[in-house]
């Protein structure tokens, strides 16, 4: 007994009217299958009124027929239901089926039945095929354990029923095979070797089996995978031989020998997956003497592919050729043959692959997809493989034959190989392989229809030629293809392209033309002139940089976004006419635009803030300052008077962090400015107007309140003064001394100017005598300024530790003369006084000066000049009878001449003509006129 009958009560018999009920619910649920009423919830209450019939059995046999008819009649629904619905199986049909199934086993000893263990095992098999569809294996496999328990014990006789046994056996298989266990599934096959029964269909289905086990195992990469296929590949040819062995029907021996070759096709697969290629080509010879003449085309794939494994190119280029031979050839043969035979032989073999696809184009039908598979195994490697020019090449042959193009008949696959061709020569073009690239871009355009549609894919394809011949400096070529393209779609890139054909000519007003027209361009950017001037500038075509340059010019003003920034075009530009000669006014022409943009748009905008503002505007002034420098030093003084008085404006303005800009610099354009102006004037002898010396002062007045202030800060958070050169400070000295001479009641300002400048820290004895010895000459001279000039240049000579005695006789003598002049001019004048007093106080100084120095210390010929001078001036004394005056003058040139090396002699007769002076006087009482 079971442990279940032994712990629990005896179920109590039920009455008969409870079977009675259920059968009269299962016949009411069968009537609904009938009548096709939804699956799901009949499948649920079917199993449901099954769960409670199963405890009631055994039934009488009348039950036991009613189940069975029940059953029937439920399987008969479901194949009505699936054949009305033309669907898929569902899970709800299967279960319906496996409640016919369970039922029909529910009633299995029913009497007056022929066979019911086997039609109870034919419906779980025909259930457990629908759940294998399902995917279900489990449940699958549960029906087919049952129908293989129920036939266990039963002899079959029945052709039908022996054929359910084997196919019982491989749905099995099939099953185990998908739960993964291989092993079970082989086993199984190897029983169902029982139940052939010597029948054709059998050995055919079973060898099928193991063949498709064995294809299975080939396609997966699992370790052994092929070592298992090749057996089971050989349990398969096994079961044919063994079958045409034990059949006699000609048409049954046929099927097997098909079967067989064809297992023979996938073993010889499989030994070429394992490299095995002599066993491959033994398949082969077999295949080929089974085949009687009509070779199957994989077989000379297969003995292509181990020739090629063995190195025996020419055996493989032989069965290649040979496949030429048979029509109607699949497109899949041709193209694995072909890709086998380019991967294995390399580049070498291109021009031979391709000369057998276009042979087989006239006897198979090829699709154009297979052509651009051929075409992208070779073009896979023009670039970086071997050989990529000659595959290029061969490429561009096989791409532009009549045949190939005429079977791209389909837009979708002329797009396909139009774009397998162009990247494949865009790969070529960044290489710099122009004439390939060149070449396989104009076969691309083969497979572009000449339609509206395609007019601007057309346009592209000519566009991007022309840029390979003007690598390649076809220039003709390139003018070609560029007035097609212009044909076809006139754009900016069609203009620029010309433009550039231009520039590589040397045309540089045809490429200025090409320029003027780019902004009329319905698509132009301003960033085409941006290149442009690139272009330009790597050409050294520096006149088109700069029409280029200023046409971008022009679009600041719209607002628009830009490529750059404007300041960067203006420095651009500048610099370019910078680096060419006799480019100064153009220079000063876009500096002076930059300089009303900025004044409009304000320095933070146009140059930047912070430090790159400040930059960007150093720029600028200092190639203003170099120019100006420039001109000045080729005396165009006019010039470089605007040059500077422009980068004065320029080093003038603030950026954020500064107070004034750079007030130093500016001081300084502003003195050089002025400076030019008087230069220019005294150059071209043509005096200034009155309006440009009013200018003139205007500048230099702003110059002296940055002078005056001393220093100049460059940034607010900058604690470094800087100072003007003194060099600076005598320049704006002396063009402001002479613009104040030009006008009236000026004469308190000029002295006030050079005492200005003698009492600064800039003042220099060497510029102190050039403004007074200017001041003493020309019409306009100013002998106090002149005097006061030279006055304090000997205070300041003096006062030094080691005094420069050579400037301060040479100061000395401009004084006596100016002094000389001056009492001349005076006597002329009607003023009497006498400024001889002053004169011999000059004498007077300098024979103060030269006493106590060393002999030679003083310049000996400025001393004797002195001597001389001083003697000489007294014979006009003498001649009038003023005999102390001329004493006084005699006697002073005495004593100079005793301070002077070498006048010892003159001396002497000096001495000796005073004696005989004096002797006279002591005589005669008065001095005699003449004597």
């Amino acid at each position: 007994m079971r442990i279940a009958e032994i712990s629990s009560p005896q179920p109590q018999p039920q009455p008969p009217d409870s079977t009675t009920d259920l059968l009269r619910e299962l016949e009411s649920l069968t009537r609904e299958v009938e009548g096709h009423s939804p699956e799901s919830a009949i499948a649920t209450s079917l199993r449901h009124v099954l769960s409670q019939l199963t405890p009631l059995a055994p039934f009488q046999n009348h039950v036991k027929l009613q189940i069975w008819k029940l059953s029937y009649r439920l399987w008969n629904a479901c194949i009505d239901l699936s054949n009305f619905a033309r669907t898929s199986l569902t899970t709800e049909h299967a279960q319906l089926r496996q409640s016919a199934a369970d039922l029909l086993h529910l009633a299995l000893d029913v009497s007056g039945v022929p066979s019911p263990c086997f039609k109870c095992a034919s419906f779980y098999y025909r259930t457990g095929t629908i759940w294998y569809q399902l995917l279900s294996y489990d449940l699958a496999n549960s029906c087919f354990e049952k129908a293989t328990d129920l036939t266990a014990t039963i002899n079959v006789s029945d052709v039908q029923e022996r054929r359910m046994l084997l196919d019982l056996h491989i749905a099995r298989a099939k099953t185990a095979w998908e739960l993964s266990d291989k092993n079970l599934a082989i086993n199984l096959l190897n029983r169902s070797k029982k139940v052939l029964f010597g029948i054709a269909d059998n050995y055919m289905a079973l060898a099928n089996q193991y063949m498709c086990f064995g294809k299975l195992a080939l396609s997966k990469s699992e370790a052994g995978g092929v070592n298992n296929a090749v057996k089971l590949m050989s349990e398969a040819l096994e079961l044919c031989e063994k079958g045409l062995r034990n059949v006699n029907m000609a048409d049954e021996k046929q099927a097997l020998k098909e079967l067989r070759l064809k297992t023979l096709r996938f073993m010889a697969a499989a030994h070429l997956q394992r490299d095995e290629f002599d066993s491959v080509l033994k398949c082969v010879r077999v295949l080929r003497e089974g085949e009687k003449g009509e070779h199957h085309p994989s077989s000379s794939v297969l003995a292509m592919k181990a020739w090629l494994g063995l190195g025996r190119y020419g055996e493989a280029e032989k069965e290649l050729k040979g496949m030429v031979v048979y029509k109607g050839i699949p497109e899949g043969v041709w193209v694995s043959a072909v890709e086998a035979y380019l991967q294995a032989v390399g580049s070498s073999g291109d021009q031979t692959a391709m000369a057998v696809f276009l042979g087989g184009l006239g006897r198979c039908r090829i699709s154009a997809g297979a052509a651009i598979r051929v075409v992208q195994r070779v073009a896979a490697d023009c670039v970086n493989g071997d050989g990529p020019r000659v595959r290029a090449k061969v490429v561009a042959d096989f791409v532009s034959n009549d045949k190939v193009v005429a079977i791209f008949s389909d837009a979708k696959e002329r797009s396909g190989m139009h774009a397998l061709l162009w990247n494949c020569a865009a790969d070529h073009f960044r290489s710099k392989d122009y004439e390939v690239s060149a070449e396989l871009f104009e076969k691309s355009l083969l497979y572009v229809p000449h339609d509206i549609e395609n007019r601007s894919l057309r346009a592209k394809g000519f566009r991007v030629l022309c840029l390979c011949h003007l690598a390649l400096s076809h220039f003709d070529r390139a003018q070609e293809y560029i007035d097609e393209a212009a044909k076809l779609e006139p754009n900016i890139a069609c203009v620029f392209l010309k433009f550039k054909i231009y520039l590589q000519n040397n045309d540089h007003n045809g490429a200025i033309t090409q320029i003027q027209a780019m902004p009329a361009c319905i698509d132009f950017t301003p960033d085409f002139l941006s290149l442009s001037a690139h272009e330009a500038i790597a050409c050294r075509a520096f006149s088109v940089a700069v029409d280029s340059l200023s046409c971008l010019l022009t679009f600041f003003s719209t607002g628009k976004p830009m490529p750059t920034a404007e300041v960067i075009v203006f420095r651009t530009l500048i610099a370019i006419l910078i680096q060419q000669p006799q480019n100064e006014n153009e220079v000063l022409k876009y500096m002076k635009r930059a300089h009303t943009r900025f004044s409009d748009l304000g320095p933070g905008r146009f140059f930047g803030s912070g430090e790159a503002g400040r930059r960007e505007r150093n720029w600028f002034a200092l190639n203003l300052w170099n120019i100006g420098l420039k001109s000045g030093q080729d005396k165009n003084y006019e010039l470089c008077a605007e040059l500077f008085r422009l980068c004065a404006e320029y080093y003038g303005v603030s950026i954020d962090g500064e107070m004034e800009g750079n007030n130093l610099m500016v001081c300084k354009s502003i003195v050089l400015a002025v400076s030019a102006m008087l230069a220019g004037e005294k150059l071209s002898n043509d005096p200034l107007t009155d309006n440009e010396v009013k200018q003139a002062i205007d500048l230099l007045e702003r110059a002296e309140k940055m002078l005056m202030s001393g220093f100049t800060k460059t940034r607010i958070d900058d604690d470094q003064t800087t100072t003007i050169e003194p060099h600076f400070y005598f320049i704006y000295t002396m063009s402001a001394y002479d613009l104040y001479t030009r006008i009236t009641d000026t004469e308190s300002k000029q002295i006030l100017l050079i005492k200005n400048y003698a009492s600064s820290k800039h003042c220099n004895t060497n510029y102190l005598v050039q403004i007074g010895l200017n001041a003493s000459e020309g019409p306009q001279s100013n002998t106090e300024v002149a005097t006061f000039c030279l006055n304090t240049c000997i205070s300041l000579l003096l006062s030094s530790s080691s005094p420069d005695y050579q400037t301060v006789a040479l100061v000395l003598r401009k004084l006596i003369t100016i002094t000389g002049v001056h009492r001349c001019n005076n006597k002329f004048n009607g003023n009497d006084d006498d400024d001889d007093d002053g004169v011999y106080g000059m004498y007077k100084k300098a024979y103060r000066i030269m006493v106590g120095l060393n002999a030679g210390e003083y310049p000996v010929g400025e001393g004797k000049w002195l001597a001389m001078t001083a003697w000489n001036r007294a014979a006009l004394p003498l001649r009038l009878g003023q005999v102390v005056e001329a004493k006084k003058w005699m006697d002073m040139g005495m004593e100079l001449a005793g301070r002077v090396a070498g006048m010892d002699t003159y001396k002497s007769c000096m001495e000796d003509y005073v004696c005989g002076v004096e002797k006279k006087l002591r005589t005669h009482g008065h001095l005699i006129v003449g004597s």
